[in-house]
């Protein structure tokens, strides 16, 4: 499965990065063999090409799909389930950051709007922290605002968008910063 020194290197390296990001080191590193392997795959063939525990193995692979990034599928002539990783970078992208806002940010959100309902009664916080506390809210309510406006654009005109870069901060009144 991992013959090549650079698929190896290549799925190393996924779980390491994985490991920055807060993701377990196997999860991470299931997810990439399964991008990389080109056809479904059954449990035994991850664990053998991994050299990790079969448990481990179920527990990541359970953890990929509640992440709905990697899906069950079947092959005619054998029982067991394959599994397959989404293949499209771009598809991949976008569901790893609808599923970290849902987890991560949405929950946040509503903690920073409970704390700016009763911050603005709380007598005893002081006034500069109420109003970092607005600032946090304000800049991830626009952030979340931004990834549902994003979310649905195909993947080119994303890539159109992401080439633009700061380009476009040109066309904006005071779009270039001076030192």
């Amino acid at each position: 499965m991992l013959d090549s020194p650079t698929a190896r290197k290549f799925v190393l390296h996924w779980g390491e990065m994985g490991t920055r990001w807060g993701v377990n080191r196997t999860v991470a590193q299931i997810h990439a063999l399964l991008f990389l392997a080109g056809r479904p795959l059954n449990a035994d063939e991850i664990v053998e090409t991994l050299g990790v525990a079969r448990s481990n193995v179920s527990n990541s692979l359970k953890e990929l799909q509640s992440w709905k990034l990697v899906r069950v599928t079947h092959v005619l002539g054998d029982r067991r389930d394959h599994f397959t990783a989404l293949q499209d970078v771009w598809e991949i992208f976008r569901v790893i950051v609808e599923e970290r806002k849902r987890r991560e940010i949405d929950p946040t959100l509503s903690v920073l709007r409970e704390c700016a309902i009763e911050g603005s009664q709380d007598g005893e916080l002081d006034a500069g922290a109420l109003a970092r506390m607005q600032t946090t809210l304000d800049f991830l309510e626009m952030l979340s605002a931004s990834f549902e406006d994003y979310k649905h654009l195909s993947p080119q005109t994303l890539q159109r968008l992401m080439r633009m870069g700061g380009k476009v901060a040109r066309f904006l009144p005071n779009g270039k910063e001076t030192s």
